[in-house]
């Protein structure tokens, strides 16, 4: 299975590596960093790249690659599944993954991913589950690993280096030595026993749960992926859609959610709790949750009758052969919402290289340009339906240049609250096992994935 993982940041240093079954020389990512090379952006890095006697699986999240190395054909997407729930365990460990984060809890990450792989095989990767193996990083332990470098510490270390003054004599050496203890074992982060979910039916799941507040809460998240062509027509637009779940229910509760439009849900992933015949034979979802914060399914919804542009783009851009200078003006505004804001809009722009600076000015909002990368940059923020956005002025072109071969594309990043862009809508949450009545709340959100106007 998996023998070893690297962690390389954007600029190719590998900052991190971890071995299970043998150690695998660092010089195998020397394919990863030529496909690496090949690549115009980071997201165009081949998932799977095979050597003479390695195969290479990555994904990139965070602005880092998880690299698996294996010697055997596997399923890739098996190993790709697994690097994903290791960046969202660290993500649920450390608030943040990113690359400072990682090396300030190194400690605490080489232990999780010791528990997440036996030998190369997944074994824990649900986080409730770690979280009791290996205790969460806290001030107190991450100062203690900071300093020994190792999880536990050293009194003796601590007690002359750290903390007392050298020479000063002024604290109790037996006051020293029960304060010490007290660190030296509380600052382990492994857990005292194996937890009870290692060793039941539903492993996701800790028994014994007991929380004051019963809450159940469900964000129902669409990301729209579109093209639009300068007419305004839609060339292509999907949607990647996922259920998040925040459950903090005491005991061992059983759940069914119903959708009032199920069947608007195509390609659909669950999380191994979800009781799939139950889903095929009912379009319900019924399932036994993990405690805390998981992702229950994801979705997709590819028929473009079924997606609703939210956002429209105005533009005139016009560069001239003989002129020194071109126009450029563009309006947003709100199309298919239901009557929701549109808010965080941010336009950007990549402008041809002829372009030397660009004098515009916004009816709302703020604007850079950036004369070495030619990337122009508005913010847009809020869309008022009655006062629409626009951007517009002139741009010094380089004299004697030809005339671009085409107008630059125009990218907007947005979101929409209480929106789910396909129309999804949650029917009910019911719980069965439990005799409390649980809070419960779903919220929807649309937000823009890779949304592309060409002018």
């Amino acid at each position: 299975m998996i023998h070893s993982l690297f962690l390389i940041n954007s600029s190719g240093d590998i900052f991190l590596e971890k071995h299970w079954k043998s150690v695998v020389s660092r010089s195998v990512c020397d394919y990863f960093f030529e496909a690496q090379e090949r690549a115009t952006e980071a997201e165009n890095v081949p998932p799977v790249i095979p050597t003479p006697h390695h195969y290479l699986l990555s994904v990139y999240r965070h602005k880092i690659f998880f690299v698996a190395v294996i010697q055997t054909e596997v399923p890739p997407l098996f190993v790709i599944e697994f690097l994903h729930r290791v960046v969202d365990t660290f993500q649920d460990y450390f608030g943040v993954c990113s690359e400072p984060v990682i090396k300030d809890n190194v400690v605490v990450v080489y232990e999780v991913l010791e528990e997440m792989l036996d030998n190369g095989f997944p074994l824990a990767t649900e986080s409730n589950i770690l979280k009791e193996l290996i205790k969460p990083p806290t001030i107190l332990r991450t100062v203690v690993n900071t300093i020994t470098g190792r999880p536990g510490g050293d009194k003796e270390f601590l007690k002359t280096d750290w903390v007392t003054p050298r020479g000063s004599g002024a604290v109790s050496p037996l006051l020293l030595e029960r304060v010490f203890s007290c660190v030296y074992e509380r600052s382990t982060n492994v857990g005292d026993q194996l937890p009870t979910g290692q060793l039941s039916v539903v492993p996701w799941r800790r028994t014994g749960v007991k929380y004051t507040n019963n809450e159940a809460y469900f964000d129902v998240i669409e990301e729209i992926d579109a093209i639009i062509d300068k007419s305004g027509s839609t060339i292509t637009a999907e949607i990647q859609g996922v259920i998040d779940a925040c459950v903090k229910l005491t005991g061992m509760p059983d759940l069914t959610l119903s959708f009032m439009n199920p069947r608007l849900l195509d390609d659909v992933s669950f999380h191994p709790c979800v009781r799939f015949k139950r889903w095929e034979s009912e379009r319900i979802l019924s399932f036994i949750p993990p405690d805390g914060n998981f992702r229950l399914l994801s979705y997709h919804v590819s028929a473009q009758n079924l997606v609703a542009i939210p956002v429209y783009v105005k533009h005139s851009i016009s560069f001239r052969d003989s002129s020194a200078l071109g126009r450029f003006e563009i309006t947003v505004g709100p199309k298919q919402t239901m009557g929701k804001t549109i808010e965080g809009v941010l336009v950007s722009s990549q402008m041809p290289k002829g372009v030397l600076n660009m004098s515009l000015t916004p009816s709302q909002g703020t604007h850079t340009f950036d004369p070495v990368t030619k990337m122009l940059s508005w913010d847009v923020g809020k869309i008022n339906p009655q006062k629409l956005p626009s951007l517009k002025g002139t741009m010094s072109l380089q004299a004697g240049a030809p005339k671009p071969d085409e107008n630059p594309t125009v990218n907007l990043q947005f979101k929409i609250q209480q929106l789910a862009i396909s129309g999804l809508k949650v029917n009910r949450l019911d719980m069965y096992g439990e005799k409390y009545k649980p809070f419960k709340g779903i919220k929807y959100m649309t937000k823009a994935g890779k949304f592309q106007v060409r002018t």
